[in-house]
């Protein structure tokens, strides 16, 4: 990948990787800050990106990798955070946005995470699996407890659909 195509690649997946990180983690300023040190790394890499094997999966990858060390990093702090030290929201979340994220929180990490994957950002079964190193049954299996967990939590009437 060249550097234009690499500019482009950046410019056409920069926001959308970053909603879907932020939807695994559930931190917008750390979700903005883990896919911008993924493109850092995605640039020193970019002449070994294959773009036919998704350059967006890589930094996606890469990206929440980050967020969980980083994760891990504050948890040992044991240091409760300074709610005056916050950005400051522009606007008001959707209720609806907040509900979703509260119940996408209450899931564990990896039902989390392949929920993203599958309904955030459209990967197939087959590519989730591919992407987080585990075999398709145990995908459609996070995907389906998930989505139950996710229904009674929204309390709604949606139909679980399997993958």
């Amino acid at each position: 990948m060249d550097e234009t195509q690499f500019d482009q690649f950046y410019k056409n997946s920069y926001t959308k990787l970053v909603g879907q990180v932020y939807a695994m983690c559930g931190n917008m300023p750390e979700a903005q800050d883990c896919v911008q040190e993924a493109f850092i790394r995605a640039w020193d890499h970019r002449r070994k990106l294959d773009e036919t094997r998704s350059p967006e999966a890589w930094v996606r990858t890469t990206a929440y990798r980050l967020a969980v060390s980083r994760w891990r990093k504050a948890r040992r702090a044991i240091r409760q955070p300074d709610r005056a030290l916050e950005p400051q929201r522009d606007h008001e979340p959707n209720p609806d946005r907040v509900a979703i994220n509260q119940a996408l929180a209450q899931l564990p990490e990896a039902q989390r995470r392949a929920i993203v994957l599958y309904h955030l950002c459209d990967l197939s079964v087959g590519e989730i699996a591919a992407e987080v190193g585990s075999p398709t049954g145990t995908v459609k299996a996070r995907l389906a407890r998930g989505r139950q967990t996710l229904a009674r939590l929204l309390n709604t009437d949606l139909e679980v659909r399997h993958a």
